[in-house]
C-alpha cells in the first residue's frame, strides 16, 4: 500500500482476500504430508522478502521512488493466526471458516504499529495535515492524476468515493 493513502480503502479488503490462497495451499500441503503447522507463516515470510526485494530494486533501483511511500503490508499476524487455528483444531474445515476470518479481520490492526507514524498530525503552512498527507503533498508523482495527489480537507467519506 503506499503510505499517502492514495489506494486507503482497497488494501484493506482486497489484500487479505487475494493473498489468503498461496498460504492456504502451502499449509494444506505441509500440514497433509508432514503434519507440519507453519506452512503460511513460511509463505508469508517469503513473500515478504519478494516484496522487500521488489520495493527497493524497482521502486527505489530504478526510478528512485521513496521507500517510505512503498513497503509492502505485514501479513505476519495473521499467518501466525491461521497456522496456530490449524495447529489447535486438526480441521481444515474449522481453520477455513475461523482461520480464514482471523487473517481478515486481524489485517488492518497489525498493519497499526507500521502505519501509526504516519497518522501523527502535524500544524503546515497553517494547516492540520498528517505525515503522509505532506509527504505525497510534497513528493510529485507526474505519471499520476492530481485528484490522487489531493490533501482532503473532510474527513466524513460517503459510501461512494467522495468525501462529504
Amino acid at each position: 500500500f503506499w503510505s499517502d493513502w492514495k489506494d486507503r480503502r482497497l488494501w484493506v479488503t482486497v489484500t487479505p482476500i487475494v493473498l489468503i490462497t498461496f498460504p492456504a495451499a502451502v499449509q494444506a500441503v505441509l500440514w497433509e504430508r508432514f503434519r507440519l503447522p507453519f506452512g503460511a507463516t513460511i509463505v508469508i515470510l517469503g513473500l515478504l522478502l519478494g516484496e522487500w526485494v521488489n520495493r527497493y530494486f524497482n521502486f527505489w533501483g530504478w526510478t528512485y521512488f521513496p521507500i517510505n511511500f512503498v513497503f509492502p503490508a505485514s501479513l505476519i499476524p495473521g499467518a501466525i493466526l491461521l497456522d496456530v487455528v490449524l495447529m489447535l483444531s486438526g480441521s481444515y474445515l474449522f481453520t477455513a471458516v475461523i482461520g480464514g476470518m482471523a487473517w481478515g479481520l486481524v489485517f488492518y490492526p497489525g498493519n497499526w504499529p507500521i502505519i501509526a507514524p504516519l497518522h501523527v498530525p502535524v500544524e503546515y503552512n497553517g494547516m492540520l495535515m498528517s505525515v503522509a498527507d505532506i509527504q505525497g503533498y510534497h513528493y510529485v508523482r507526474t505519471g499520476t492524476p492530481e485528484y490522487i495527489r489531493m490533501v482532503e480537507k473532510g474527513t466524513l467519506r460517503t459510501f461512494g468515493k467522495d468525501v462529504a
